[in-house]
């Protein structure tokens, strides 16, 4: 029978006192979340760690928040949600737009690696999800909840069971004149690509057929002529087309990777698709691996529909 390498070999040392000396930096990193309730959600397959802070006590370094993302040696998900009060978060107001009354509730979104976003569609979904869930707010079917972002105020409707975000103005820095990104997307080539702020950037590539979607690899980096001066999320998709009306799509989210969906991008898709059809409003559902959405694209503003799930409490040791 194989026993492996003796204990006192160089090789089974090291590994062991590097494996040790990982758990140990983690435990550290968890320090002040123990004994938190943490919570496990997801909209449409896009999956976040939910921190309640309502008094905005906790220390959430940039570190902190990707070993709690690390799906091996955390909790995972795309992204970790601080649920903390307007109030209690100091730069709040800097993103409300000097709202004379803001919102009681603010979400503090990061991604995977640690790094601050402007907003996160299916995140905010989420997190309404969870603070009526909670008991944190009363909202009934049909009635909406104002949630701060830094992204600005984002009114959010409950519409039993799905919900629907007004995510705001779009935006589109290069113009309406089309594409005005090149992209090489390895494992399908160079393809043109249209910019979009949500108000987080986007560059939305349109294939021509699944075969296409399939093949990129989002494993390796692509490469943008020019290049995003603050990163990009990209989405790259295959339009409804010959009867089909659902929009595919696949998603490279910036500081994070791969996810199964993307709110703030099924947006910029939406608009994309539409654009390319010489539209400027419509709806267009959207398909993505992780489940279905819907956007509304009408007098300038983008309106999200979909899921949100709460799938575990999490109490870290």
């Amino acid at each position: 029978m194989f026993r492996g390498p003796p204990r006192e070999s160089s090789l089974w040392s090291g590994r062991g006192l590097r494996y040790s000396n990982r758990v140990l930096t983690l435990r550290e990193e968890f320090t002040n979340l123990k004994g938190v309730m943490l919570t496990k959600a997801h909209g449409a397959g896009n999956d976040f760690v939910l921190v309640p802070d309502p008094d905005g006590a906790l220390d959430l370094s940039t570190t902190t928040v990707a070993r709690i993302c690390d799906r091996h040696l955390g909790i995972g998900g795309d992204g970790l949600i601080r649920v903390v009060r307007s109030a209690a978060l100091p730069d709040a107001g800097a993103h409300l737009g000097g709202a004379v009354a803001a919102p009681e509730w603010f979400m503090d979104y990061r991604n995977a690696d640690g790094t601050i976003a402007e907003m996160c569609g299916n995140g905010v979904r989420v997190f309404v999800h969870y603070v009526r869930l909670r008991g944190l707010i009363e909202l009934a079917p049909g009635g909406s909840v104002a949630i701060g972002t830094r992204g600005g105020i984002k009114r959010v409707t409950f519409d039993a069971p799905n919900y629907t975000v007004d995510m705001g103005e779009y935006g589109l820095p290069c113009g309406t004149g089309g594409a005005d990104t090149l992209v090489d997307i390895p494992g399908i080539g160079e393809r043109e690509g249209l910019s979009v702020t949500m108000p987080n950037p986007h560059t939305v590539v349109l294939l021509k057929d699944g075969g296409e979607l399939a093949a990129a690899n989002f494993h390796a980096t692509p490469r943008y002529s020019p290049v995003p001066p603050q990163g990009t999320n990209l989405e790259i998709v295959v339009p409804g087309m010959g009867g089909a009306s659902t929009v595919q799509m696949r998603v490279l989210e910036r500081g994070v990777g791969e996810t199964l969906a993307c709110g703030t991008g099924t947006c910029a898709v939406a608009l994309a698709v539409l654009l390319s059809r010489g539209e400027r409003e419509g709806v267009v559902p959207v398909h993505s691996p992780g489940g279905d959405m819907s956007v509304r694209i009408e007098g300038g503003r983008a309106h999200l529909t979909g899921p949100a799930e709460l799938v575990a409490d999490v109490t870290l040791c």
